[in-house]
């Protein structure tokens, strides 16, 4: 089933290459192995996996009227990806990945030349009018667009990464409209059953909880006090994990949009992710909803079903 989604945020043109470890010991010169430039920033890589899947996605974002900018927009309308929605900025978005042999990775994001612009707020509230979904991401000049999406009555999703405090100041805005969110393990002050408890209890208009957590899979919470936690699979082995959340999160709400099944939509966005990681570059490869479907028949996810309100 299709869904009208729109996206919000920053689209970039991104290097990936590889490094011996972390942290980095100092050579003059380096020859690596690979190297990859690739467009993608976390709402292109949402839109695109999203599109892939089958949704009809309406990008907004911001492309500099520079040389990384005649990049990016050939890429996105090669993809399907551009249209009324990408709004021109002086600059364009960058960053670089460095990718350790076990898949991790160091971002380098450069996002300040967008985040110094205003988005178009008139263009974002037609796009967003009548749309089943707003995939909004947390950079800042998506602020603004909050409220458009909350007038329109349009249930909101948002992915606020390496949050650290659910009365996070930079991040309250988004949490507080959300009916969707999710977020990383990585900086979180507790474990994830127990941010999942926060999240309700401090905004209780959420639907949807749900932390990624790298090679430990998925834990999501319901409103209803429903845990769910889906063990993570990787189908072809671990190359880069970068991206690995925007993965997660835009198979999640795409299988959910289509089926308001939100344990079989986790299971469906657990192993997208595990696909999608085994790229040297996740961002630029995604799988059809047929062949995710495939993919299903041939790695099946372990899931488990607890309470998140327990002793509450």
């Amino acid at each position: 089933m299709s869904s009208s989604i729109v996206v919000a945020g920053v689209t970039s043109l991104y290097m990936a290459m590889p490094v011996a470890d972390f942290p980095l010991p100092y050579e003059r010169q380096q020859f690596p192995e690979w190297m990859r430039a690739e467009v993608s920033g976390a709402a292109c890589h949402i839109a695109g996996t999203l599109h892939t899947l089958g949704d009809e996605v309406r990008l907004c974002t911001l492309v500099g009227e520079d040389l990384a900018g005649e990049a990016i927009n050939l890429s996105l309308r090669a993809r399907g990806l551009w249209g009324p929605g990408v709004a021109t900025a002086p600059r364009s978005s960058l960053g670089v990945v460095l990718v350790a042999p076990n898949g991790q990775r160091s971002g380098h994001p450069y996002v300040a030349a967008v985040n110094a612009v205003e988005y178009p707020v008139e263009v974002f509230r037609r796009l967003v009018h009548g749309a089943d979904l707003a995939v909004l991401t947390n950079t800042a000049f998506v602020r603004p667009l909050l409220g458009c999406a909350r007038d329109e009555g349009v249930p909101i999703a948002v992915d606020v990464h390496l949050i650290t405090d659910v009365d996070d100041a930079y991040n309250r805005p988004w949490l507080e409209v959300a009916d969707v969110i999710f977020c990383s393990h990585e900086r979180l002050p507790c474990p994830p059953r127990q941010w999942v408890a926060k999240i309700f209890q401090r905004y209780p208009a959420c639907a949807i909880a749900a932390v990624g957590h790298s090679e430990r899979g998925c834990v999501m919470g319901l409103a209803d006090g429903t845990l769910v936690e889906v063990a993570a699979v990787a189908p072809r082995g671990v190359a880069s994990t970068a991206g690995a959340g925007d993965a997660l999160f835009a198979s999640f709400v795409h299988s959910w949009l289509a089926t308001r099944n939100p344990v079989a939509a986790l299971e469906d966005a657990v192993l997208h992710a595990g696909w999608k990681i085994g790229d040297t570059f996740p961002g630029a490869t995604s799988l059809t909803a047929m062949e995710l479907a495939r993919l299903r028949e041939s790695h099946p996810v372990v899931t488990l079903l607890d309470r998140w309100d327990a002793g509450a």
